[in-house]
């Protein structure tokens, strides 16, 4: 008659016991780290943008975020910001506008100045793509916007009467307020003819 089986060592259960339960719990712990975070309720996540016609131009003035940008934790501070900043433009009201930018860029753009180089123009079709920090006081926001105004006052790179802007703005921490900053040199905006 053959021998019984042998049973298996008793220690053998156990560690089946461990090893799954740390797999298991490897698993889960993956599944959170590499979950998309969910956008804040007060973010406006922008559909897919269609084209169009000239008559349409620039879009509504509502600021939108991809998902992208509206999983950034500061996606409502910026998106407010941006907000009143289009704001002020496609209103013509200086002051406004002056809440939303530096000092810097208040004294580089008087009044007049300003009231000129925005006279005819209104801003629309508004999406910020991404925010990246650079440092606990400044955020890159990039966004892209149409803008409509009379060709003498289109940009002289490329003077139509619609253009499709996509820019990075700096975003500075200035008096405990997050402000659009001065763009910089180094960056270089991309302009298309709507």
């Amino acid at each position: 008659m053959p021998a019984p089986p042998a049973a298996p060592p008793r220690w053998l259960v156990p560690v089946v016991i461990v090893v799954v339960s740390i797999m298991v719990g490897g698993g889960l712990l993956a599944r959170e780290l590499y979950r998309l975070p969910e956008a804040a309720p007060d973010a406006i996540l922008a559909q897919s943008s269609t084209s169009r016609p000239l008559a349409q131009q620039p879009g509504p003035g509502t600021v939108e975020l991809t998902p992208d940008a509206a999983a950034h934790p500061q996606n409502g501070t910026v998106r407010a910001l941006l907000q009143t900043y289009f704001d002020s433009i496609n209103n013509r009201d200086y002051e406004l506008w002056k809440t939303a930018v530096t000092r810097e860029r208040v004294q580089a753009k008087p009044k007049s100045t300003w009231l000129n180089d925005y006279r005819t123009t209104r801003d629309g079709s508004i999406l910020v793509y991404r925010i990246d920090p650079i440092s606990d006081e400044e955020l890159r926001a990039l966004v892209g916007f149409t803008s409509t105004q009379d060709i003498k006052d289109a940009p002289a790179e490329l003077p139509e009467p619609c253009v499709h802007w996509r820019l990075v703005l700096p975003l500075t921490l200035e008096s405990g307020a997050w402000k659009v900053d001065t763009v910089t040199g180094s960056t270089t905006p991309e302009l298309s003819r709507c």
